[in-house]
């Protein structure tokens, strides 16, 4: 059966969940991750409260943050970070660009069309084969 836990018991887990909650709080707040320290420096920034002033953690910033950038302007950090949804024109201007998904040899047959050559039978052939893989199907 089940017996009930001691006082000591009862003492230890507390003692643990204290410690686990401080350290989520270090670990979300600043990024603080004690683990990788000796443990000679983690009493040493026990004893001092020098938790703040870890050259392991991670510092925070805020997007609103007044950055000066490369042209001399100050703006804000948010600004200068990458548009995932920014379209790059100029390289959809070039025609690599559309190069990157298709078959090497399929790239090269259209390159020929293009110019005008004429294609020869294995050509021919496999242009055949990659239409008819990916023609769907009207009827089942």
């Amino acid at each position: 059966g089940y017996k009930p836990f001691t006082e000591a018991v009862m003492y230890r887990i507390a003692s643990r969940t204290v410690a686990d909650y401080w350290f989520n709080h270090y670990s979300y707040s600043s990024g603080l991750d004690c683990k990788h320290c000796s443990k000679a420096q983690r009493q040493k920034c026990k004893e001092d409260d020098l938790y703040t002033e870890c050259p392991k953690a991670i510092k925070l910033e805020y997007l609103s943050k007044p950055i000066t950038d490369s042209e001399g302007n100050l703006t804000e950090l948010g600004n200068l970070i990458a548009d995932d949804k920014a379209l790059d024109l100029d390289g959809w201007v070039s025609s690599s660009t559309w190069e990157i998904g298709y078959k090497p040899r399929l790239v090269d047959i259209a390159y020929k069309l293009h110019t005008g050559e004429a294609l020869t039978n294995a050509d021919l052939l496999y242009l055949s084969r990659y239409r008819r893989q990916e023609q769907k199907r009207l009827i089942d």
